[in-house]
């Protein structure tokens, strides 16, 4: 689902004196987004043009304020949601930030927070600037600032001074495509000794470290080796001036044929990289993040901003999961419950027709829950999920025994009206009255059978019905003189072995219905296994596709570092490649050995299968106990009442 495109931005976190806020009209927007997001954003020094560019980006001239004064427009975040030019089903999230560097704030540390946010929300970060690369935008980009205020793990109970040290070493994995546009530019892109270069060897040229240890070189490397390490993709577009010095200031409202040309050509080169380049903003372990889980996101991380805390890219995994995994389960068993309506409506059916039409909606339910499920591992939600589809299975099951009792007992009752008035009127203690009692009762039962869509209780009902009889039955025969002792006697011991015969039909028939659901609840089972290890496979594919981009990023950087005489940092950096050449290979292991473990699964599960349809069992078990307390009497004699006979007139008549 996705909601209708947003007419104009609107402030998604607010900065009211210094203090961060979430807004919630614009996070419950977001919620109301499922598809998959591409979030950018723009950071820079206030004044230089951020919001130009995604206007352009969200295809319109006019939306983000741009202003034409010194004073900076955009304060906090704003947002703007419009579908994704060329990915279908793909939201394009834009995010605007606050200028850094306003005058009228004079708080660097909101600055820090502002870019923060920035960096944790996106899937691509494009840092404006103006004039040149120099070491001023560097310095105002607050990246050497981001290993403290971003953790990729919390922290451990006994506080390891590794996991620090590690900390912005993993960034590559998790971090945004990196963008550095430069607007108003005037340069020649050509170095000397190497003549004319591309942007993105501008850019290269603009991070080249220098060689020494000072503290002056130092600082000098810093910001340099932080956007190196940090980002695993690094992008430069050069703006030249976009107008005439007098139109500058009206930008907003200038009509394409006073833009300069060559402005307009580098706007477009910079909109076609960001729409068919920029990825699906995804989450630590490779998760695709919705519209809906970056509203979580957003006031997760400004939550935990304002409480003083440090956003950790871990705990919000672990949030997001257990959110999105309850979620998760109430979809999948809203759309279980929605599916048997159908049949619901059919009342009283068939335990085949319930149980098939079981086992289609509860598939459906399990692939909708791992639609939205991600991080599992301990299968509670899926368990969760399974337990929830089944309780309301069984209740179904006996509404639908309910009904068909209540069917098949007004049924007969209506058969029996005419019996009944024979039997007030004394038709049947006349001699010969048994015979003429049994052609009446199996006459009824001949129209019992005959009736269709009784459900599962029609032989039970009938028995039950049929018990209740024995008794004026036996008395119509004991009081019919037409018929001799010895013939009665016979009549009994028919009756007696079609009971017997009835009892052992019966069992035999209750045995296959059980029979039957064990097996589609089997089915069900499996097909929920299949699918958790699909799942499994998924994730473990996106966490391998993250640390590959990890690992190509990292060797990139190191063969330049050793191309350039950086022996040192080279192999430092030789350190981290082989820790994620390491969690590669973790990641292998699970496929090869984990992941046959859920085969085991598989048979556990299957082997405990009678353990869920306890409760329907119980469920006959007190019907039985309910209708059947009674005892059958018959010659003065007790005999055990017969559960689910399957009477036939032919079989009962004891004239035959």
């Amino acid at each position: 689902m996705c909601r209708q495109p947003m007419p104009e931005p609107i402030c998604l976190v607010e900065n009211i004196n210094g203090s961060l806020h979430v807004n919630d009209g614009a996070i419950n927007y977001l919620y109301g987004i499922d598809q998959p997001v591409v979030v950018v954003s723009v950071v820079g020094l206030y004044r230089t043009g951020k919001s130009y560019l995604m206007n352009r980006l969200a295809g319109k001239q006019t939306g983000f304020a741009l202003g034409s004064t010194i004073e900076s427009k955009t304060k906090g975040i704003w947002m703007w949601c419009v579908p994704h030019p060329t990915k279908a089903e793909h939201t394009l999230v834009l995010l605007d930030t606050e200028g850094l560097g306003d005058v009228d704030k004079g708080d660097s540390k909101n600055d820090a927070w502002i870019f923060c946010l920035a960096v944790l929300l996106s899937s691509t970060l494009v840092y404006n600037s103006r004039g040149t690369i120099d070491n001023t935008a560097l310095e105002k980009l607050y990246v050497t600032e981001l290993a403290e205020h971003i953790k990729i793990k919390s922290p451990s109970p006994a506080g390891d001074e590794d996991e620090d040290e590690q900390n912005d070493s993993k960034f590559v994995q998790y971090f945004p495509n990196f963008i550095w546009t430069v607007r108003d530019f005037v340069l020649e892109l050509v170095i000397e000794k190497k003549g004319q270069i591309t942007e993105d060897e501008y850019l290269d040229f603009a991070l080249k470290l220098k060689k020494g240890c000072s503290k002056t070189i130092n600082n000098y490397n810093l910001p340099r080796q932080c956007i190196r390490s940090y980002f695993p993709t690094r992008k430069c577009f050069v703006f030249p001036l976009p107008a005439s010095q007098d139109n500058m200031a009206r930008l907003e409202s200038l009509d394409e044929r006073h833009i300069w040309p060559d402005f307009l050509k580098a706007t477009q080169r910079f909109c076609d990289y960001v729409f068919n380049e920029s990825n699906v903003k995804t989450l630590k372990g490779g998760h695709r993040v919705t519209g809906r889980m970056l509203g979580h996101l957003v006031k997760l991380y400004v939550d935990t901003i304002c409480s003083g805390k440090v956003p950790c890219l871990e705990n919000a995994v672990v949030t997001m999961a257990q959110i999105e995994n309850q979620a998760a389960v109430q979809e999948g068993l809203k759309v279980y419950q929605s599916g048997m309506e159908q049949v619901k409506s059919l009342f009283p059916v068939s335990t085949d027709k319930i149980s098939a039409e079981h086992q289609r909606c509860s598939n459906v339910a399990t692939t909708e829950f791992m639609k939205r499920s991600f991080k599992d591992e301990t299968k509670e939600y899926l368990k969760s999920l399974s337990e929830e589809v089944d309780k309301y299975y069984f209740e179904l099951l006996d509404q639908n025994m309910t009904m068909s009792e209540m069917k098949c007992s007004k049924l007969l009752s209506d058969l029996y009206k005419d019996m009944s008035e024979h039997l007030q009127q004394g038709e049947y203690a006349k001699p010969g009255g048994y015979e003429l009692y049994c052609i009446h009762r199996d006459n009824i039962i001949t129209q019992y059978h005959r009736q269709p869509d009784k459900g599962v209780k029609a032989e039970d009902v009938l028995e039950m019905f049929l018990s209740e009889r024995s008794v004026e039955a036996n008395c119509i025969l004991q009081a019919d003189k037409r018929l001799s002792e010895n013939e009665k006697k016979i009549q009994e011991e028919r009756e007696k072995a079609a009971l017997i015969e009835q009892q052992k039909k019966a069992a035999e028939e209750k045995q296959m219905e059980m029979a039957r659901l064990m097996e589609v609840e089997k089915k069900s089972q499996q097909e929920r296994l299949l699918q958790m290890e699909r799942k499994f496979e998924e994730e473990k594919h996106l966490q391998q596709e993250e640390l590959n981009k990890a690992v190509n990023s990292k060797l990139a950087e190191q063969k330049d570092l050793l191309e350039k005489g950086f022996k040192e940092k080279a192999e430092v950096m030789d350190q981290e490649i082989q820790q994620l050449k390491k969690e590669k290979e973790e990641n292998s292991f699970f496929k090869e050995v984990v992941m046959p473990l859920v085969d085991v699964g598989k048979e556990l599960f299957s082997s405990i299968l009678q353990y869920n349809l306890f409760p329907f069992i119980c469920t006959e078990l007190h019907w039985f106990v309910e209708h059947r307390s009674q005892n059958y009497m018959t010659n003065g004699n007790i005999s055990h009442t017969v559960p689910l006979a399957q009477w036939t007139g032919s079989v009962f008549n004891p004239l035959n």
